[in-house]
């Protein structure tokens, strides 16, 4: 597979990955650089956590959220890939 040139100033993107701060999957060095997600080979925007081994993305289910006011997420399994863009 083609992975892309990364330059010295960005880190190498992790297996699993989540944009919430509270997350242990979180890195914040990683985010200091604009990534993008394939899933099923269509870019998508709206990806909240992923993990490439294991093949998923959680992403918003609509509007609801929880009691925190969180989005709610659901699970989506198939082909991951992640890019710097």
């Amino acid at each position: 597979m083609n992975e892309p040139i990364q330059t010295p100033q960005q880190p190498a993107l992790p297996d699993r990955l989540s944009i919430d701060p509270r997350s242990p999957h979180h890195v914040a060095a990683v985010f200091e650089h604009e990534v993008g997600i394939t899933f099923n080979g269509k870019e998508r925007m709206d990806v909240d956590e992923y993990c490439i081994s294991e093949g998923w993305i959680k992403v918003p289910a609509g509007k609801a959220v929880d009691r925190r006011g969180n989005p709610m997420l659901i699970k989506l399994k198939g082909v991951v890939t992640a890019f710097y863009k």
